[in-house]
Order: C-alpha cells, then sequence, then structure tokens
C-alpha cells in the first residue's frame, strides 16, 4: 500500500469478539488505522447467523443474513476478525440464498468485499513486514490456523507471513496444526465428550511446543483452547494476531 493510497474499510466485529474479548477489535481497528485505513463500524450489526446455520436453522440464519446484506452494502471493504465468521458471509452466503437471484447478487457483491483480518492486510494494503504496524513482541510463540480459515476460505501463509516478520518474536512449530480444536461452534455443544478429546489433543500439542503464547486468527478457537489451558493451570497465554500486531496491546 503506497502512503497516497486512501482505503475505507467497515469492520464486522463478530458475536464472540464482542461480548466476550473486545480488547481485540480494538486491536483490529488500532493495527488498521496505523496502515492509514479510515475504519467505519455500524453500530446495529448482529450475528452473521452462522450458528443457526450450522444448526439446521436456515430460515433463522437467512433472517440474519440480510439483515447483514443491508448493514454492509455500501462498504468498499469488510473486514472480519474471525476466519469462521467472514467464511459465513463469503462463502455460506451464496448457499443461504441460492434460491433467490436478488439476494443471491447481493449476497456475491457482500461476499467479493469480505477479508479476514489477516488477509487484508497481506492482499489488500499489501503489508510486507509487520514492523509497519509497530509490531513487535519478546517471546515464542505458535501458531493455530482455524478451520474456516484453511478449509473456506484458503487463507494459510498471510498470516504466517505476518508472524515471522514480527520483530523480536520466536516461532515454535505446533503439531498436528491444522487439526481441528474441537470447539465447532454449536459442535461443543452436541457433541461435549468429543470436543474435550480433541480439545485436549489439541492442548497437549501446544504445551509440547515450547511456546509462551498461542496465536490464532479466530477467538472462538482460542476461548476453547484457553479453556483448556487454563483448567490445567497453565501459563501459556491465547492472542489473537491482531493483539501481537498491535504495539498498544498489553
Amino acid at each position: 500500500m503506497t502512503a497516497n493510497t486512501k482505503i475505507t474499510a467497515d469492520l464486522f466485529v463478530t458475536c464472540v469478539v464482542d461480548q466476550l474479548y473486545p480488547d481485540v477489535g480494538v486491536s483490529v481497528v488500532r493495527v488498521l488505522r496505523r496502515l492509514g485505513v479510515s475504519i467505519g463500524f455500524p453500530g446495529d450489526q448482529t450475528c452473521c447467523g452462522q450458528p443457526v446455520y450450522n444448526t439446521g436453522y436456515s430460515h433463522q440464519a437467512r433472517i440474519l443474513a440480510k439483515r447483514v446484506l443491508e448493514q454492509f452494502k455500501d462498504s468498499e471493504y469488510v473486514v472480519v476478525p474471525s476466519g469462521s465468521c467472514a467464511a459465513t458471509l463469503r462463502v455460506f452466503y451464496l448457499e443461504i440464498f441460492a434460491d433467490d437471484p436478488q439476494l443471491l447478487t447481493e449476497a456475491k457483491a457482500l461476499a467479493a468485499k469480505t477479508y479476514e483480518f489477516s488477509e487484508f492486510l497481506v492482499n489488500v494494503l499489501k503489508v510486507e513486514d509487520a514492523a509497519d504496524c509497530g509490531a513487535s513482541h519478546e517471546g515464542t510463540v505458535t501458531y493455530h490456523p482455524s478451520c474456516h480459515l484453511l478449509r473456506e476460505l484458503g487463507v494459510k501463509s498471510e498470516p504466517q507471513k505476518l508472524l515471522q516478520s514480527v520483530p523480536g518474536l520466536e516461532q515454535k512449530e505446533l503439531e498436528g496444526a491444522e487439526i481441528c480444536c474441537g470447539f465447532g461452534g454449536t459442535f461443543s455443544v452436541k457433541f461435549p465428550h468429543i470436543s474435550e478429546g480433541m480439545v485436549t489433543d489439541k492442548v497437549a500439542n501446544v504445551q509440547a511446543s515450547g511456546a509462551d503464547t498461542l496465536v490464532s486468527c479466530d477467538m472462538s478457537c482460542l476461548m476453547n483452547i484457553g479453556g483448556s489451558l487454563n483448567r490445567q493451570e497453565s501459563n501459556i497465554k491465547v492472542r489473537h494476531l491482531a493483539q501481537i500486531l498491535d504495539v498498544e496491546s498489553e
């Protein structure tokens, strides 16, 4: 991105960030502003509809999705600090509105301008070095790529590229990194014993990495893994990528 480039983007903050981890949303905004992006925030935004859609309530998901289409119809870009919610806007809305040509056209327009946070930094803003964000981090981290980020969006190299360029940061390999943590939204509610087994395996690999911080692009995954780490009284911290890039974040 050149110094004279003027980009405006609206933040779709997600339910998990809004309700449980607002500091992540603050870090996203600070990083983007530091890179010269003008950030908007539709104040009446609500859930994208992913939980109800994944559970089979397509009608209820459609109601929420129509609201999102209306809220972000005039956005130049939509930035989402979550692979799962970004995938809902970009992939699943095309399924939800497949039988309605008008709404499908609107959904395609939204999909074309929707980006997950790390994807937006690397592919739109052309950030080559995390130092451009003012980032620095003394310590070791390991990275967990969320399922939707990898499988639905195909975002794989972008978060790694940003982490590798953070001054002072040492990255540790995570065994089984691409294996699901077991959260899966309502999956963890419907199949708690399977979910617990999956997160137990993930936590064992996080601990074996030797890193002092686990980083991901999805707070839902970090909530699940972090909860398990806390129950084991682990000192390993969990951080969203935006918090690593945000020099003002603790």
